[in-house]
């Protein structure tokens, strides 16, 4: 089979691996039919990771199943299912309190679309392993999207959890999103869905601060010092002078999310997080807890992830588009459009 690597800054390219086989019966073979580059991805096919090249690339998709070992009971062949972007067992005292990022059974960081923690190759391969089944795959409910949803597998689900479960402690917040991809958009769909009072982006793209104002955000093309104006903040641009700027806009007691992978260091305004009581939490995402919530989200109509889908394009032509700098791409097989 085919496995998409990545082999240096901005190139990518088919390498043959030989085909995946199930090692156990509590596993499945599965195959991506609408694949997805995560908002990190595109700092890594930017040059901007910390791993050196070559690896398998890709860790958002919705997959079709092809097999299953006997001991698989809650997917069968032909099901479309989301696909997690960590590996994790589901059993061990971490994946029952809901920390699967941080799963105690494989080994650290174990993940597709990084050589961290294994090598479990990537979400853009014809094929892929998917080592506990029962606990990873996530059916996806009938008649929705695998193209809209493409990346429930993470950014998705993810800016669910960032805004979500703060909205219903805090109803009728003010939220704050500063953001340059994919997550910022998805949060601004969702906070307004679930009752934000109000919603502000800042993103630079004027492409992207349309589709903000389209779910019904205001939005500002750079992020000025406002003091204690919202009272939750979500930063997925991955620069800590945005995220600095963002903790200095909280209320007190004030709730700040980073979903940016900060490769550069920083420096944040402590002294001002003391003097309010905020709180900063920055996390690689837990996300197969809240995908069945994210899914179930999408299914009532309230929101709508197929607007951030910026192209969609055949998975043939990966090598060469993937590179290209498109805000929410992606790669469809035969099958995708089968949501039933």
């Amino acid at each position: 089979m085919r496995e998409l690597t990545y082999v240096a800054r901005r190139t990518v390219e088919w390498r043959e691996v030989p085909d995946p086989k199930l090692r156990s019966d509590g596993e499945a073979i599965v195959a991506p039919v609408a694949a997805t580059p995560c908002d990190v991805d595109s700092a890594i096919l930017a040059g901007h990771g910390f791993i050196e090249p070559p690896f398998a690339l890709g860790h958002e998709c919705v997959a079709r199943v092809v097999e299953t070992g006997d001991a698989v009971t809650s997917v069968a062949p032909g099901d479309l299912v989301v696909v997690p972007w960590s590996i994790n067992c589901g059993t061990c005292d971490r994946c029952r309190a809901g920390l699967t990022a941080h799963c105690a059974t494989v080994p650290y960081m174990a993940m597709y679309g990084a050589p961290i923690g294994g090598s479990w190759g990537g979400l853009f391969s014809d094929l892929v392993r998917v080592p506990y089944a029962d606990a990873m795959l996530v059916p996806l409910p009938a008649g929705l999207d695998p193209v809209a949803l493409a990346s429930a597998s993470d950014n998705w689900s993810l800016a669910w959890r960032l805004v979500a479960p703060h909205l219903t402690a805090r109803p009728g917040a003010r939220v704050l999103v500063v953001a340059r991809g994919s997550i910022g958009l998805y949060v601004c769909d969702i906070a307004r869905a679930l009752g934000a009072s109000e919603v502000l982006c800042v993103d630079p793209d004027p492409e992207h601060r349309a589709l903000a104002r389209d779910f019904g955000a205001t939005t500002a093309e750079t992020l000025e010092p406002l003091p204690q104006s919202h009272d939750i903040a979500v930063e997925a641009t991955g620069r800590v002078d945005q995220l600095a700027l963002a903790l200095k806009c909280l209320t007190p007691e004030g709730i700040c999310e980073s979903a940016g992978n900060h490769f550069r260091p920083g420096e944040l305004p402590l002294l001002d997080m003391y003097l309010t009581g905020v709180t900063l939490r920055v996390a690689r995402d837990s996300v197969r807890a809240h995908i069945p919530d994210a899914l179930a989200l999408a299914a009532s109509g309230r929101v709508d992830p197929g607007k951030v889908v910026s192209h969609v394009i055949d998975w043939e032509d990966l090598p060469a588009a993937l590179p290209e700098k498109h805000l929410k791409p992606v790669f469809v097989r035969a099958g995708a459009g089968d949501g039933s």
